[in-house]
């Protein structure tokens, strides 16, 4: 058992903010302090920990590869702050799937030391539209339970994103809810009233929303109006190239519970060059990471600068947390995750008056930021 620790500043609770201080061990044991404005003292903010559902790869090293890379994307995204992910995969032939995920297991079950908890499994596809793959590898197949039964056999599903208007798909949604995974709709060509049928059957969120779905037309609302009309959850990567600011603000007024991923790729903490996603080659230059073609692959963004850039744009502090955080957890059904409040995981950063990382803690375990 973790020993008991202290730390204090301008806290963030679920009933607004405390000028005081926290007790933890693995679990936070006591909050305690007076209500203050944070605008109104030089005191640094102590913030619930990120929580990322989107995360292909970092530091070089892709979820897809298997082995040890697992180990390395965890360790430097616990840097920026991300206490708890999802590994997500890429369209792939299950043999591909089927390796990642045997290497996935033995980490769902057990932190690795410095690392962000990795609660379970994001399946990006292969059952999404072939005509809408982004950066996803052309392996796109027909829907099948039992393929995904398989694989949560290997490894926790939490999350699967798929497009309902494909065969089969539309059909499964209600089955995969039933098992207790979540149902994003995304890399579709799907009409809003496939939207509307999916949500119907149990589907709940969107993934990286605007990007690799529909648009939205007046006549033709698509993928986007159906989330923009209907959802109360969807994630969305706020490196301010995928979307720009107008669109997340759009979404934000649309969305109560619009939360942010980074869809992060290996290459982020790494220098400008070649890497892999899947079996995809992007190129990470100009501050992005793309195909051959210029299509973007992905991104470089890590949690603290996606809550950097929700505040540049407009949101206040506590918003922007609940959206880096808190409501990534609510979608999963995680109410010890995502919020400082005792008895939750002692998952917290600390950020100094510029929004930079002070310190990150990992169910109470100090997260050493050299080398971030």
């Amino acid at each position: 058992m973790s020993q008991r620790q202290q730390i204090f500043g301008n806290v963030l609770t679920p009933n607004g903010w405390l000028r005081g201080g926290i007790s933890f061990e693995e679990r936070i044991l006591e909050i305690s302090g007076d209500e203050v404005d944070p605008n109104k003292n030089s005191d640094l903010y102590v913030l619930p920990g990120f929580i990322d559902l989107h995360v292909h790869g970092a530091g070089g090293k892709d979820t897809m590869e298997g082995g040890d890379a697992i180990e390395t994307i965890s360790r430097m995204h616990a840097k920026h702050g991300t206490c708890a992910m999802l590994a997500t995969t890429m369209t792939a032939p299950m043999s591909d799937l089927e390796r990642a995920l045997a290497s996935l297991s033995s980490v769902c079950n057990q932190r690795g030391t410095q690392a962000a908890r990795v609660l379970g499994v994001h399946l990006e596809g292969p059952y999404i539209n072939p005509e809408k793959l982004g950066a996803q590898p052309d392996f796109a197949v027909t829907g099948s339970l039992e393929k995904v039964k398989k694989l949560d056999a290997l490894a926790p599903i939490k999350l699967i994103t798929l497009a309902p208007e494909m065969e089969g798909n539309l059909a499964m949604v209600s089955e995969l809810t039933a098992l207790g995974m979540r149902v994003q709709l995304g890399h579709t060509m799907g009409t809003y009233e496939d939207g509307v049928a999916a949500l119907e059957k149990g589907a709940t969120s969107f993934t990286h929303l605007y990007n690799a779905m529909s648009r939205l037309d007046h006549r033709a609302p698509g993928m986007v109006g159906a989330a923009l009309a209907h959802a109360r959850y969807a994630e969305i990567i706020p490196d301010l190239l995928h979307v720009h600011p107008g669109a997340i603000k759009t979404a934000l007024r649309a969305i109560p519970k619009l939360y942010c991923v980074t869809d992060s790729t290996s290459a982020s903490g790494m220098p400008d060059g070649e890497y892999m996603l899947g079996r995809q080659v992007v190129h990470k230059c100009l501050g992005g990471v793309r195909l051959a073609d210029g299509t973007l692959a992905g991104s470089t963004l890590t949690m603290d600068q996606a809550f950097r850039n929700l505040v540049k744009i407009g949101l206040e502090l506590d918003d922007a947390s609940k959206r880096v955080s808190t409501y990534a957890a609510d979608f999963l059904g995680l109410s010890d995750r995502g919020r400082l409040q005792e008895n939750a995981y002692a998952d917290m950063v600390v950020l100094d008056r510029d929004l930079n990382l002070i310190a990150v803690y990992i169910e109470g375990e100090k997260i050493d930021l050299k080398n971030a």
